[in-house]
């Protein structure tokens, strides 16, 4: 199985993409794992919200296939403890999935042609983060649920 983590526009502060490239060599000790990024859109500043949302929703679907299997970042899905995470982890490896594709949106979320592509959603956090920094907070967890699945000591109960 593969793991793809999709975002939406660069990663524009230097200490999240550093923490990003760390957790990201460290997954890829365990799995194959890419992460792919779409270009921000430009001059927006004067598009409906909507619109920003369907361009950017064009052009991630792009990026997916019919096998891949999506799950949207978003504060409407399902919120994991560490441990359950990496139980839905290793629960997806033994299904078969050939590609397991993570989406966290632009600052606007997600257009309804992908909510409807999408497989699942897992919620973070019943706060609100900015996109920015769940870039981090996301590849932490998934090199934690990795960890977990081994048995390895990172995570402490």
């Amino acid at each position: 199985m593969k793991i793809t983590l999709i975002f939406t526009g660069k990663t524009v502060k230097k200490y999240i993409e550093e923490g990003i490239s760390e957790y990201e060599k460290r997954i890829k000790r365990y799995i194959n794992f890419e992460i792919k990024v779409i270009s921000e859109l430009k001059n927006t500043k004067n598009l409906p919200v909507t619109v920003i949302k369907t361009k950017e929703g064009e052009i991630l679907s792009t990026k997916i296939t019919d096998d891949d299997f999506v799950i949207l970042l978003d504060e409407k899905g399902q919120e994991f403890s560490s441990q359950e995470f990496a139980k839905f982890i290793e629960n997806k490896t033994l299904t078969g999935i050939k590609n397991l594709v993570f989406v966290i949106g632009g600052a606007y979320g997600f257009s309804e042609n992908i909510y409807k592509r999408a497989n699942f959603k897992i919620s973070l956090s019943k706060m609100t983060f900015s996109h920015q920094p769940v870039r981090i907070l996301f590849t932490e967890q998934l090199y934690r649920a990795f960890t977990i699945i081994k048995g390895e000591p990172y995570h402490n109960e």
